[in-house]
């Protein structure tokens, strides 16, 4: 291909991770500021470069709640164009149990608190949910929705091919 015929960008979407951490029939949630506003989602974030999909959620979970958590099961990969930003959102959602809680160790910036609240107690926040898809993932588990985490595969850079 010649210098003049350039492809045009890429269009590629943010990939985020959530985990659904279910006690009983409580979720447990953080309360985060956004915009200027209180907005509350599961333990979410984005997927870092080099970084697989299950270590992100992992990761994100201990930053914003401080728990440890075991994944148990993907339950679904959702795609949702934000009304924050404007921009395609690929959300991978992930079924994990609470191992241990540090209440000591600091939340990430945006945080204000880890809690734990019940299906209906989510519901009722309305549009102080953060997406769409924070429900869309709890009721998925709520429905058995449940693949096995060998569904995703991660090949680290330079391994097999």
């Amino acid at each position: 291909m010649s210098d003049s015929v350039c492809p045009a960008e890429v269009w590629r979407p943010h990939v985020t991770v959530a985990c659904v951490v279910a006690d009983g029939d409580r979720y447990l949630m953080v309360e985060e500021a956004v915009n200027g506003r209180l907005a509350y989602n599961q333990p979410a974030g984005h997927l870092d470069d080099g970084e697989s999909l299950a270590t992100a959620a992992l990761r994100e979970t201990l930053e914003e709640t401080g728990w440890t958590v075991e994944l148990q099961h993907l339950i679904g990969v959702h795609q949702w164009r934000s009304t924050e930003h404007g921009d395609a959102v690929v959300r991978f959602s992930f079924a994990a149990r609470a191992l241990s809680h540090d209440p000591d160790r600091p939340l990430d910036t945006d945080i204000r608190r880890a809690l734990w609240l019940t299906r209906a107690e989510i519901a009722a926040l309305g549009d102080r949910l953060r997406s769409p898809m924070v429900l869309l993932s709890i009721d998925a588990w709520l429905a058995g929705q449940r693949l096995p985490l060998d569904t995703l595969n991660w090949l680290p850079e330079g391994g097999p091919t």
